[in-house]
């Protein structure tokens, strides 16, 4: 039985307390802007399915960028991702507040507006995800997590209220100009962050090979696909209730900004009980568990709030949505985040917020089509249908269990001496590793290589084969390619302390005298033109 841990650990780490605190001030800042957004759209169009555009233009980006920014935070300095980020967002910050103090902004204008603060988000989002693994160890990840979602909805219990008091007594422009300033404590912070790098011997990958891995290794991982599914589900759904909310707090008795604020609030308030309620259900429940009602819980909130009379009846249905959103998010986040090694973890994590926040974006269009065409009661209760399908999925395809795997870089492989004279792009290269396996243990070893071959080609290897010998049955050939000898550096780089159980288990029955016998093989060219494959004296290829 492992100790449990306090849900403020996260806490003791001076860089994750700074950047949490900064991430407050722009969190509230954000929420201001958002709901003077939205209520800027409902006096400047008269059209439901605009108001509901404006969600969907902050999150589409996201569904666009988001493996592109992956890429990026994977091999670049992430600190300095997320404060190219946080200026390209200020900058937008800045334009979005003058066009309002001039009056200038019409609906299309304020969609590229949003969409442009939503493309930093993008990229913005998997430097910082995959940061708080260096912020804090491993064992106060979900903590983290958690916290992260508290900094988030404690501004959203009381971000949109003032937002809406701003809009209400001085405009929305006012509202953007606080979003402005709020930006500053952050990119101080992330300014003045001394991360400690890992220095690498290889070039970064291009962008495209590079989202061209993330695809292949989330594709090879049964346990993200999974997570990826239901959150599409979950933000396709559940976003009903963001993107109807104006039109709700409009329609209701005594309707108007302030009231849509609140409403916010309420959201946010119940987000934050469902944040430490969460991290509970993670001790005691299954992660499919969790999922499951998550979704009927969604499902009630949006029922309630179509149903609702009055604005009281109204918060309780958004605060049992905030906790919902919570419960499934964080634990979404946190497989992720504890199902992929940091090679790839940006792309993970960028691929998995692709699906979801693709869900957000393509509901909010659906749901302001059918808001338009039939009514927002008809929307929300639509949506709760979804919701309760998307729990349904479970019994299907259930998420994967909590792992302990150790997915810190191995760093068991040496680069080995050559006698070529060989550069980072000489290629392609085949590799072939012999095998002596007794009959006895044939089953094993093909059940070994099963798992061997998902490892190779996840991490970077193409057509990857195992061939038996027609006149020494007992011995074995496994063979792939990699494009370039920088590659096959960077696959052998990517094993995980995960990987090394496969390894041993495939090493302990080789029952020749010597190890596995490995050729590092350079296709060549029929002519002698080819620069960099001079025979020299073996050196180190570091």
């Amino acid at each position: 039985m492992t100790d449990r841990v306090s849900p403020l650990a996260p806490m003791g780490h001076p860089v994750f307390r700074a950047i949490w605190f900064a991430s407050l001030a722009s969190n509230l800042g954000g929420l201001i802007q958002s709901v003077g957004a939205a209520w800027l759209m409902t006096s400047i169009s008269a059209s439901d399915d605009m108001v509901a555009l404006v969600q969907a233009s902050t999150t589409l980006p996201i569904m666009i960028f988001s493996l592109a920014a992956g890429a990026i935070a994977d091999n670049f300095d992430r600190r300095k991702v997320m404060l190219a980020a946080q200026l390209l967002m200020f900058a937008v910050s800045i334009l979005l507040a003058v066009c309002g103090y001039l009056n200038i902004l019409n609906p299309w204008l304020l969609l590229v507006f949003t969409f442009l603060i939503g493309c930093g988000t993008a990229l913005n989002n998997p430097s910082w995800q995959a940061s708080v693994g260096d912020m804090v160890p491993r064992p106060l990840l979900s903590a983290a997590v958690i916290l992260n979602s508290v900094n988030f909805n404690l501004t959203r219990s009381v971000g949109p209220a003032i937002g809406g008091i701003i809009v209400a007594t001085a405009g929305a422009a006012a509202a953007f100009a606080v979003n402005v300033l709020s930006y500053l404590p952050l990119i101080f912070v992330i300014a003045r962050w001394k991360r400690d790098i890992v220095p690498s011997t290889l070039p970064p990958e291009t962008l495209g090979p590079a989202m061209t891995a993330g695809l292949r290794y989330v594709a090879m991982s049964p346990h993200i696909e999974k997570v990826m599914l239901r959150g599409f589900v979950f933000g396709f759904s559940a976003i009903v209730v963001l993107a109807m909310l104006p039109l709700v707090a409009r329609d209701l008795p005594g309707g108007g900004p302030l009231l849509y604020g609140l409403l916010l609030g309420c959201y946010g308030i119940g987000a934050i009980g469902g944040a430490f309620l969460g991290g509970r259900m993670r001790e005691n429940w299954s992660n499919e568990a969790i999922a499951r009602a998550a979704f009927i819980a969604f499902a009630a909130s949006a029922t309630t709030i179509s149903l609702a009379p009055n604005a009281w009846i109204a918060g309780l249905g958004v605060a049992i949505g905030g906790a919902s959103w919570v419960f499934a998010l964080s634990m979404f986040n946190v497989t992720v985040q504890l199902s992929t090694p940091r090679w790839v973890l940006g792309r993970a994590l960028s691929l998995y917020q692709t699906a979801t926040f693709g869900g957000m974006a393509l509901g909010a269009w659906v749901w302001g089509l059918v808001a338009e065409e039939r009514g927002t009661d008809i929307a929300l209760l639509s949506a709760a249908g979804v919701l309760l399908f998307g729990a349904a999925i479970g019994f299907k395809l259930a998420l994967p269990e909590k792992t302990s795997d150790n997915l810190d870089p191995l760093n068991r492989w040496q680069v080995p001496n050559v006698a070529l004279d060989l550069r980072g792009r000489s290629g392609p290269v085949a590799i072939l590793i012999e095998y002596i396996i007794r009959e006895r243990d044939t089953r094993a070893f093909l059940e070994a290589m099963h798992d061997r071959e998902r490892i190779r080609r996840r991490d970077g290897a193409r057509q990857w084969e195992l061939l038996r010998d027609t006149e020494k049955p007992e011995q074995w050939i496994e063979s792939y390619h990699v494009p370039t000898w920088n590659d096959y550096v960077r696959h052998n780089q990517r094993r995980t302390h995960a990987d090394a159980v496969v390894d041993d288990r495939i090493r302990a029955l080789h029952s020749g005298g010597e190890p596995p016998k490995v050729h590092r093989m350079v296709m060549r060219p029929t002519d002698w033109t080819e620069p960099g494959l001079q025979v020299k004296p073996p050196v180190d290829i570091g």
